[in-house]
């Protein structure tokens, strides 16, 4: 097989919403990227519905619009987030979390994982400057003083300044490169589908810490057909997903309604199931010879916060700004010194809420009496405290 060398400014691998995100941002200042993606084009293309729905934060909106992405999202996709409600056990009391009053509109957006996908990768068609290599693996990596270097199943080798890895959160390309990751195993599933409702969410999130599950109804906004959609999202031990996924449609619609109490009237499914496990990640290093981590290769988030997108795209937007000016200056985008920063950087912007997030399910899905008492504690608590309230609400719409 003959060897072929092509040279790049940037090497990408992983064409998912992180990596496509940071291959436009880069492109935009004139930066030739090459991305690395097993899936082929025609599946990046046209991503079938995987059943998540994104939260998605104003600022969020902001750099996809600036991306070039939001303007290939359909409208009707689009759904409002109002406000979110979290709930615990049987208790009356809720944490509720409204828009803050110096912030017009809603809490946020929420929009189908796999319509962020299309827009990315149709935005990202539409820079000359971005090379997809798709439907291959990269065999082997190498990195030294002054370059990186992929090498595909091919034979074909693709040099850059920069190698970024965006392949999940189990990234294959972190672990041949050496970088240990915190891995925390919740030992649960989660279960995602659409179901239609009887009673109006009046597009209200609700995360319920129930005794034994969680579930969070994500409000969507519906169609002519079908006016009161929601997205069910239950976490339950694996077998207990097993045993709900072999139930027949009708018995399935009938034991969610059960699981929810009836809050939304009856709920009934409409399309498809899927399961994922839960696991959070977060790499030891983000950082290491002309190689950085962007998206869930460097910060897995537990879903409970719905944060995981949006610090993905905080990622691109910390390592886009500083390896942009950095290309514009002449300076080397690859070198030790910029990548620290975005080490530095990303870590102070993602551990206080990584490890929030983890202690609160932690706490929130042991049903053992000494949580339950605080975890009923920590709700009456916030449910008072209308500052920390309006300093949560003022994140989640701000932040990105």
């Amino acid at each position: 097989m003959a060897t072929r060398q092509r040279d790049f400014d940037v090497l990408v691998i992983g064409a998912g919403p992180a990596g496509l995100a940071l291959s436009i941002s880069l492109a935009r200042s004139g930066l030739s990227v090459a991305v690395v993606e097993r899936q082929s084009a025609e599946i990046l293309a046209n991503p079938a519905f995987d059943g998540r729905e994104i939260a998605i934060t104003n600022r969020s909106i902001e750099t996809l619009t600036e991306l070039g992405a939001w303007r290939h999202v359909p409208p009707e996709e689009v759904s409002t987030l109002a406000a979110a409600h979290v709930l615990n056990g049987r208790s009356t009391h809720a944490l509720r979390f409204d828009p803050p009053a110096d912030t017009p509109g809603a809490l946020g957006t929420l929009l189908p994982n796999h319509i962020i996908r299309r827009a990315l990768f149709t935005a990202a068609g539409e820079q000359p400057t971005i090379h997809l290599f798709d439907n291959i693996a990269a065999t082997s990596i190498t990195t030294d003083a002054t370059s990186a270097a992929l090498t595909l199943a091919d034979g074909t080798t693709l040099t850059g300044k920069l190698l970024v890895a965006a392949d999940t959160r189990f990234s294959e390309m972190r672990r041949r490169m050496g970088i240990p990751t915190h891995l925390r195993d919740f030992g649960k599933t989660m279960l995602v589908c659409r179901m239609s409702h009887e009673l109006p969410h009046q597009s209200v999130a609700t995360e319920w810490f129930g005794y034994g599950q969680t579930m969070a109804i994500l409000p969507l906004d519906g169609t002519a057909q079908t006016p009161d959609l929601c997205s069910v999202v239950l976490t339950l031990k694996p077998r207990e997903t097993e045993a709900l996924m072999a139930l027949e449609p009708e018995a399935f619609s009938a034991e969610i309604t059960k699981r929810y109490q009836n809050r939304l009237g009856a709920l009934q499914l409409v399309g498809t199931r899927h399961v994922y496990p839960l696991v959070a990640t977060y790499a030891t290093r983000f950082v290491a010879e002309r190689f950085a981590l962007v998206g869930d290769a460097a910060v897995g988030m537990h879903p409970v916060t719905a944060h995981g997108f949006n610090f993905g795209l905080t990622g691109v937007e910390l390592l886009s700004n500083l390896a942009v000016p950095a290309a514009l200056a002449g300076e080397d985008i690859g070198a030790h010194r910029l990548l620290a920063q975005y080490q530095s950087q990303l870590r102070r912007a993602t551990m206080p809420l990584f490890l929030a997030t983890n202690t609160t399910a932690l706490l929130y899905t042991d049903d053992r009496l000494p949580a339950r008492v605080l975890r009923g504690a920590v709700i009456r608590a916030g449910e008072t405290l209308a500052p920390l309230r309006r300093l949560v609400s003022k994140r989640l719409v701000a932040a990105g």
